[in-house]
């Protein structure tokens, strides 16, 4: 079974943890200073430049990510979100039940919330990872990003993300697991499945499970926020995004 790295890293204080604030515009290098001039170096004359759109599409992602991960690192950012909250592992499902059945819902709840609890403070870690990925961004993908699917530069970012965020998340999660003791929800529910005659013994591996959760609802967050910016004028809130996304508006 595979686990998400997000999850685990909630399970370092439940009721006490303090979320860094995530913040991509601070760790941005020299380079992304440029974003904002663009309009000022070419396309004046309200054609696109080479420059605006890789600048406007860098823009896009700087603040669909940026925005993302603001939301998924917050307290109850997964888990009171229905489109990322990580739910019981799916393959475990028998066990969810079994645990219920005799009257340990408490802990079925408990277990999820540390899940996503773990998955929040990972979301953290995203930052930095994003920024060297949207700063590497060259004209052929900015073009293949602008004339492509409305998820397109979230599939560029997952595209140049994913693996590194998979090895920053995953440690962070295992730590967190051992430190908060997140086996003391799953534990119980596991032992009380095992002991029943003729089941097949689970032992799934929550650290990879919560790991995989947290990225795929951090990249959910990246999509919802970059359709808001192709598809809602007030969601381009620098003059290159209305730009560059305006000249989609007029096809």
């Amino acid at each position: 079974m595979k686990l998400t790295p997000i999850l685990a890293i909630a399970f370092l204080g439940i009721s006490t943890i303090s979320f860094a604030q995530f913040d991509l515009k601070k760790l941005e290098n020299n380079t992304s200073k440029n974003i904002n001039n663009a309009l000022g170096k070419k396309g004046d004359n309200g054609t696109l430049s080479n420059d605006d759109i890789v600048n406007g599409l860098k823009e896009a992602l700087k603040v669909g990510s940026n925005n993302a991960g603001s939301s998924a690192s917050k307290v109850d950012g997964f888990y009171k979100d229905s489109l990322i909250k990580i739910p019981f592992p799916p393959d475990a499902e028998k066990v969810r039940k079994t645990a219920v059945d005799v009257g340990m819902q408490k802990q079925v709840d408990d277990f999820i919330l540390s899940m996503n609890r773990a998955a929040e403070q990972a979301a953290v870690k995203a930052a930095p990872i994003f920024v060297n990925a949207v700063m590497s961004m060259n004209i052929d993908d900015g073009l293949n990003i602008l004339k492509g699917a409305d998820n397109a530069a979230t599939q560029y970012l997952q595209s140049k993300t994913a693996q590194q965020l998979h090895d920053t998340f995953l440690p962070i999660v295992k730590e967190a697991i051992a430190t908060v003791q997140v086996t003391k929800y799953w534990q119980p529910l596991a032992n009380t499945y095992n002991m029943i005659p003729g089941v097949t013994k689970v032992n799934p591996d929550l650290n990879e499970y919560v790991t995989q959760k947290a990225l795929d609802g951090l990249f959910n967050l990246v999509a919802r926020e970059e359709l808001k910016i192709r598809k809602n004028p007030l969601a381009r809130v620098s003059d290159i995004l209305k730009k560059v996304f305006g000249s989609l508006d007029k096809k």
